[in-house]
């Protein structure tokens, strides 16, 4: 086996044990049930390509002239599996869904998160009312109206004279 870790073979581990049967087949073995009892209750051709994907995958291997599972081959998978992007500056701030995960300490960061919010949910010269900008905010919050004061306070949203809109203050 190679020093470099294959870079799908994660996939292949996970399509392996993506099918009932070779799954079962797997836990079996795993259990050291030996390979001529287990997967009894499969035809021999079914059992056969059970084996066959076990192997290809390098969930099993052969010691010692028995088969036998290769735990081994978690890690290589987790190893060789692509690590999701982390995301930098104000970004880092929110969930994958987008929704806020927490607020920066620091005001900069605080206040270009909070613009980039805005700019999310509001384009330049539009005008809306409370309720709506506050529905938009909700994707990203379960306090849009404390989101939407912490706008209008960093200068980031402004209201209108009758206090009932919001626009974004351009820069």
């Amino acid at each position: 086996m190679s020093d470099q870790p294959d870079p799908q073979q994660w996939r292949a581990v996970v399509a392996a044990l993506a099918n009932p049967h070779v799954r079962r087949l797997f836990a079996e073995l795993e259990l050291s049930a030996p390979l001529e009892t287990a997967g009894a209750e499969m035809g021999a051709s079914r059992k056969r390509r059970a084996l066959t994907t076990l192997r290809k995958a390098g969930l099993v291997r052969e010691a010692g002239g028995n088969t036998v599972t290769n735990p081994e081959v978690f890690a290589q998978a987790l190893a060789s599996a692509p690590l999701p992007e982390r995301p930098t500056g104000v970004e880092r701030f929110l969930r994958q869904d987008g929704r806020i995960d927490r607020y920066p300490a620091d005001a900069a960061e605080r206040t270009a998160l909070l613009a980039l919010l805005a700019s999310r949910v509001l384009d330049v010269g539009e005008v809306i009312p409370e309720r709506e900008i506050t529905e938009r905010l909700t994707r990203f919050t379960d306090d849009p109206a404390g989101l939407r004061r912490a706008m209008v306070d960093e200068e980031i949203l402004e209201r209108t004279r009758s206090g009932s809109e919001y626009a974004r203050v351009v820069d």
